[in-house]
């Protein structure tokens, strides 16, 4: 009898975290294609299937859901970046990943990408844990750049890659700005030009 009542109790919390997952997953597509200040609740859990007075047997605040979904967004991000780098010999790796990131189907498909571009701008004004989540993305995506780099381990190659990634990040966030299909690719190109004698 104990046994039948325990593994109630566990199909219980796997169906609640399956749940919890998916909820975090149709947040962190939301708040890159619509921002932070564009994702209501009531919208996530419509999207996600669940009523809205579902929310809070998953969440204490709206602003802990966001903070999950953002740490989905940049651990989806860190992801596909590292998946990237990872199918080229590490002398072309990170000359792959910049022209992945820079591509002109990374800037139509902000919904599935970089947060940092998507959310920039908006993550100053957003709660601490939200704050910390990008600081933490950024911080890993320096030293991804970094790792790519021969200095590895000295100064200048900490600096390369700050400078790497806040280039890759402005032009991905001026290419999605602009109304100008031309200047968008102008925009990602130049960076691109710009940034791939780092690469090697």
């Amino acid at each position: 009898m104990s046994v039948m009542r325990k593994s109630t109790v566990n199909a219980r919390a796997a169906a609640k975290d399956a749940t919890h997952e998916r909820i975090v997953s149709v947040a962190a597509r939301a708040i890159r294609r619509s921002g932070y200040d564009g994702t209501g609740v009531a919208d996530i859990m419509k999207e996600a299937g669940l009523t809205h007075g579902a929310f809070y047997s998953h969440f204490a605040s709206r602003e802990a859901m966001l903070a999950e979904a953002a740490s989905k967004a940049c651990a989806e991000s860190a992801a596909a970046a590292a998946e990237v780098m990872a199918k080229e010999s590490p002398g072309n790796a990170l000359a792959s990943m910049l022209g992945a990131y820079l591509s002109r189907a990374h800037v139509e498909n902000a919904e599935l990408g970089c947060p940092l571009a998507a959310l920039g701008s908006e993550t100053s004004r957003q709660a601490p844990e939200v704050r910390r989540v990008a600081t933490r993305h950024i911080k890993e995506m320096i030293d991804l750049v970094a790792r790519q780099s021969p200095d590895w381990g000295r100064p200048s190659a900490h600096e390369e890659a700050l400078v790497t990634l806040s280039s890759m990040v402005g032009a991905l966030l001026l290419a999605r700005a602009v109304d100008d299909a031309s200047l968008s690719d102008s925009l990602r190109e130049a960076a691109l030009k710009h940034l791939l004698p780092a690469a090697h």
